[in-house]
């Protein structure tokens, strides 16, 4: 078999260990032949491709980005997108594809899947929040560096007697947020799956300076408050029209100022939290999908996705994995709330 690789969204550690697995296995066990398409969908669309073998996948198992790179093209909102798609994979003799991202890049899969394209789909998202599988790679890295940023900024907000927010990622779900906050000992943790009440974010602020020590606050990009309260920024939407988000720390900052007169600061980790060298977590759990996509692709088992649950490795459909987002149950917000204040 020929079969086509690509990866979609936002780039995230572990992507290229996903890329070694499914290249060794493919070619070294079962004997097929691979080409990476570039740059996420943009690759089919426009029939973008670089060579996928062997020597291009040595040394890359440590590696954060992507090594086919990666984009948020939306074919399906391109006119003739799929047909342009189902084009390309024609002329390059593509008989499978495994597309490895996110909501929107599997959503795209399984749509393709339903127009008769060969898919396996692969998760991929630093905010965790995919459904029917325990964990995606790279949140763990994500978590990592956010906590360890979240570490330092412990000391200088002690030595400067400040409010310190850290900004962390996640549109719709705050796993980033609560696993590094929780892990990082911070004061409060804003989520977007509960709205937050100004005033009782300032009373704990206020209640952690009483005790002579600085709060610290982690917030997820998405988080906001309780309607009316505070006044938030219209972003412009992407290709998959999401709104483009941030700022929210920095509007909390200034709210907390102005209600308790202490100083507050903000640091938005941004990009941070996508780059670098994957943990050996990330690395492990990549090389696992990796080796179970291509097992999928082998056995011609199309429109599924390959997951974690518990300590297995196993597949579901794409329409299960996009139905609807993971986001944080009230049960799991509830235990970061005990270390409130």
């Amino acid at each position: 078999m020929r079969i086509g690789v690509l990866t979609g969204g936002g780039d995230c550690p572990g992507l290229n260990a996903v890329i070694r697995a499914v290249v060794r296995k493919g070619i070294g066990v079962y004997g097929h032949e691979f080409v990476g398409f570039r740059d996420g969908w943009r690759g089919p669309l426009e029939g973008e491709t670089m060579p996928l073998d062997i020597q291009a996948v040595r040394g890359i198992l440590p590696r954060g980005g992507t090594i086919l790179g990666s984009s948020r093209t939306n074919p399906i909102k391109i006119e003739n997108g799929v047909e342009r798609i189902k084009e390309n994979l024609a002329s390059q003799g593509v008989d499978a594809l495994i597309a490895i991202g996110g909501e929107d890049t599997l959503g795209v899969a399984k749509q393709l899947f339903d127009r008769d394209v060969n898919v396996v789909g692969v998760p991929k998202t630093i905010d965790n929040d995919l459904n029917a599988t325990d964990y995606t790679f790279g949140f763990d890295t994500a978590v990592n560096i956010a906590m360890e940023a979240i570490d330092r900024l412990h000391t200088t907000a002690e030595s400067h007697h400040r409010a310190l927010i850290c900004e962390v990622m996640g549109r719709h779900a705050g796993w980033i947020a609560l696993h590094a906050g929780m892990a990082a000992g911070a004061n409060v943790i804003l989520i977007p799956e509960k709205p937050f009440d100004i005033d009782k974010v300032c009373a704990y602020v206020e209640s952690r300076f009483e005790t002579r020590y600085s709060p610290i606050l982690v917030v997820a990009e998405g988080a906001h408050p309780i309607e009316g309260q505070m006044a938030l920024q219209a972003g412009e939407l992407d290709a998959f029209g999401h709104v483009r988000l941030g700022g929210i720390g920095e509007l909390l900052a200034k709210e907390i100022e102005k209600r308790t007169g202490k100083e507050a600061r903000t640091t938005v980790l941004g990009h941070i939290q996508r780059g670098g060298t994957p943990t050996a977590y990330d690395r492990v759990l990549a090389t696992r999908f990796g080796l179970g996509a291509i097992d999928a692709v082998h056995e011609g088992d199309y429109g599924k996705m390959v997951a974690l649950r518990g300590t297995d490795i196993v597949r579901v459909g794409l329409a299960d994995a996009t139905s609807e987002l993971k986001t944080v149950p009230a049960s799991r917000y509830e235990e970061a709330e005990v270390f409130f204040g």
